[in-house]
């Protein structure tokens, strides 16, 4: 078996997700990533890994159901025989209805695809952490949580849902050398971003948006990948049950 930690990246084919599996490969952490629709993007994300020097794996996995997660974990543990770190990136975004506007399903499908499938993925494999040097939770929310915004509960009621599992797993297993944190980032350019601002802002280009942003540019994938690496590196090794805004100060 490798000597190397084991990282499971959720909705790690594309995006903030990609970044943050290609940077924990780099770090020499081998890499297993769970994918919704886009095999193609996930093979390469795994190959990026490989060619790094690690083992990369990519997994379909529709999360949100008990089945699709309990089915994940069983095979990345099957393949790769651990999990140091796990890494809750996945998601999908709401519609920007009212609540009012807004239909049981699409609530349940949200909540159930960020806190739901964390929730489960965490009882799964937190006790196989148990009992080694070291074990980490990173959860992927966002500054939605602080701003609240109009036309965005189901998204804004996931991640706080997510950001409270994060918080009472940190005091839960604390005494088991596990830490747990909250990594939050603002507008990343993504595709779920460009999305984004495309309808809300009429904006078709996203680095139009780097004048007015902080520091002069949009968040990348690497910004906030980069905060996640630090999490679970040994430079940071007596960091718990923290949030960590990746906004550039806006919230």
């Amino acid at each position: 078996m490798s000597e190397r930690r084991v990282a499971l990246v959720t909705g790690g084919s594309r995006g903030i997700g990609r970044a943050i599996a290609l940077g924990l490969a780099e770090d020499g952490v081998d890499v297993a990533i769970s994918y919704r629709r886009d095999a193609d993007a996930a093979a390469e994300t795994a190959a990026g890994a490989e060619a790094l020097g690690v083992r990369g794996r990519a997994y379909p996995a529709t999360l949100g159901a008990p089945e699709a997660a309990e089915a994940l974990a069983a095979a990345v543990l099957d393949d790769l025989g651990r999990v140091d770190i796990l890494v809750s990136n996945a998601g999908v975004a709401s519609r920007g209805l009212r609540v009012t506007a807004t239909d049981h399903a699409e609530l349940e499908r949200v909540i159930g695809t960020h806190a739901m499938a964390a929730h489960h993925l965490c009882g799964l494999l937190v006790p196989q952490m148990r009992g080694r040097t070291r074990g980490d939770v990173v959860v992927v929310s966002s500054i939605a949580t602080r701003l609240l915004a109009a036309g965005g509960a189901p998204y804004s009621m996931a991640k706080a849902a997510l950001e409270a599992l994060a918080l009472t797993l940190a005091k839960e297993e604390r005494e088991s050398g596990i830490r747990v944190n909250i990594v939050a980032p603002g507008l990343v350019d993504t595709e779920m971003g460009r999305r984004l601002v495309r309808a809300t802002e009429g904006v078709e280009d996203i680095r139009t948006l780097d004048a007015r942003s902080p520091f002069g540019r949009v968040c990348t994938p690497e910004d906030v990948a980069s905060v996640v690496r630090f999490l679970v590196s040994d430079r940071c090794a007596y960091v718990t049950g923290q949030r960590i805004a990746v906004d550039g100060g806006q919230s």
